[in-house]
């Protein structure tokens, strides 16, 4: 399998790199931690009102996808691992100990609560997928978004995100890259189109990359190639 796509824009954010310039310096700073780094952007071109009844990783999602400045109405495809696990682990507490659920709560602990949100401020009313494959999570959103572009080439907006996840589950993931999340608008691969183009394939070998070095290679416009989960990334700039 080999999937190859245009990227047309792109944004991304972590508590070290708020903006896609912060992404730049990303190999000096990523391994550092700090207790005063926020654990959501501030999102704010969303009322303050409104965005108070959101959870961080709705916020990181819709601040990639802000970056990445999609055209209106472009088709979205959200994808997440864990998806709303902070908000449904807190409603079972709420479960467990007889106090009362939160409407508001209650209503965005679906998996698609970003992809929801998003098309409610932006005023989208295009189709929207969201997507949930484990540790796949992501791959299979690229699978997702080049059977879409093979039947309509018009854009399609890929966001990705995720936290890490709630004390009790840690001893079931190995998650180093989190909190993060990333979007591409993508197209359909034109050989004498300049944007930067993203491969994904099977079967290769090569190093071990991460979500991060992927981001810092499209910050700073430089090609990167290596292994992430079970497929082969590879981003060019020819």
């Amino acid at each position: 399998m080999q999937l190859i796509f245009n990227i047309c824009s792109w944004g991304a954010w972590s508590p070290h790199h708020q903006q896609p310039q912060d992404w730049q310096h990303w190999q000096r700073t990523y391994a550092h931690q700090s207790a005063s780094l926020p654990d959501a952007p501030k999102l704010s071109r969303v009322p303050a009102m409104q965005r108070r009844r959101y959870s961080a990783l709705t916020k990181m999602q819709l601040e990639a996808a802000f970056q990445a400045d999609a055209a209106n109405s472009c088709r979205t495809i959200f994808a997440s691992r864990h998806g709303e696990l902070h908000r449904t682990l807190g409603l079972l507490d709420n479960l467990v100990t007889a106090e009362p659920l939160s409407p508001t709560a209650f209503s965005q602990s679906v998996h698609n609560t970003a992809s929801g949100i998003y098309s409610i401020i932006t005023d989208n009313r295009a189709p929207s997928t969201s997507i949930a494959a484990g540790e796949e999570s992501l791959p299979q959103a690229l699978i997702e978004a080049y059977a879409q572009l093979h039947e309509d080439p018009t854009p399609v907006l890929l966001v990705f995100g995720d936290q890490p996840v709630p004390d009790i589950y840690t001893q079931f993931v190995d998650e180093n890259d989190l909190p993060l999340s990333l979007a591409l608008v993508l197209k359909r691969y034109d050989e004498t189109c300049d944007k930067p183009q993203l491969m994904l394939s099977q079967g290769a070998e090569g190093k071990k990359i991460s979500y991060g070095e992927l981001i810092h290679g499209l910050s700073v416009a430089k090609p990167v190639a290596g292994n992430l989960g079970n497929y082969h990334w590879q981003i060019s700039f020819d």
